[in-house]
């Protein structure tokens, strides 16, 4: 399969020149049984148990009869801390001991990344950026970098949604980046498909691009 152009643009969204991408990459055929697994086991993987309810073992108390067994016309009771007393235990309440991970191997994972990627490339919702430095925070600078995309390659009234993907942890990038709407910063060694499908637009740099051929080829 012969590779793939994209165009390339730079800071100013202009176009100046073109980008070859290896379809091993980004020109795969997807498979949406895959990819809807695969995100299912990321989402459950990533779920936090919170709710947890105490049993009559766990519940503060409780260690004395209430009364003698006999002789006083009540019903038994040997704990106050049973489920059927106020205060008392929960029978079959939820706990901290459910699991809700579900297995995934690395094959599959990497091939579904591979697909939401290759998505993005056939329609048309990937941009390539051939560099993004900054020697400091500039939010402003990079708010009006993603403003710049919106309305000269994007061409759409509403905010589009954005995940730039960059080759080399910048940190000045990533702090300039975390109070613009709607836009998240990535590193190319850290991409997961729930992330590629949740934006509508990705971002990558060129030196992104290589990291990732280097990593996923």
């Amino acid at each position: 399969m012969s590779d793939i152009k994209v165009k390339l643009y730079n800071r100013k969204a202009e176009e100046v020149g073109e980008e070859k991408l290896s379809s091993d990459i980004f020109g795969l055929t997807v498979n949406q049984e895959l990819v809807k697994q695969v995100v299912v086991a990321q989402n459950a993987n990533s779920r936090q148990v919170l709710a947890h309810t105490k049993g009559r073992s766990e519940v503060r108390g409780g260690g004395k009869k209430p009364w003698k067994q006999k002789g006083t016309g009540k019903a038994r009771a040997g704990s106050s801390r049973s489920p059927i007393w106020i205060g008392g235990g929960v029978t079959f309440g939820p706990t901290k001991d459910r699991n809700f991970s579900l297995k995934i191997n690395k094959k599959m994972k990497r091939k579904a990344l591979l697909m939401g990627v290759s998505d993005k490339v056939k329609n048309n919702s990937i941009i390539l950026l051939d560099k993004l430095e900054m020697d400091k925070i500039k939010t402003k600078e990079m708010a009006k970098i993603f403003q710049n995309f919106q309305e000269k390659v994007i061409d759409k009234k509403t905010k589009a949604s954005m995940l730039l993907i960059l080759g080399d942890k910048n940190e000045n990038v990533i702090k300039s980046v975390s109070n613009i709407n709607k836009v998240t910063v990535m590193g190319a060694d850290s991409l997961n498909i729930v992330d590629i499908l949740r934006y509508e637009y990705l971002l990558i740099t060129a030196e992104g691009v290589k990291k990732m051929e280097k990593i996923y080829k």
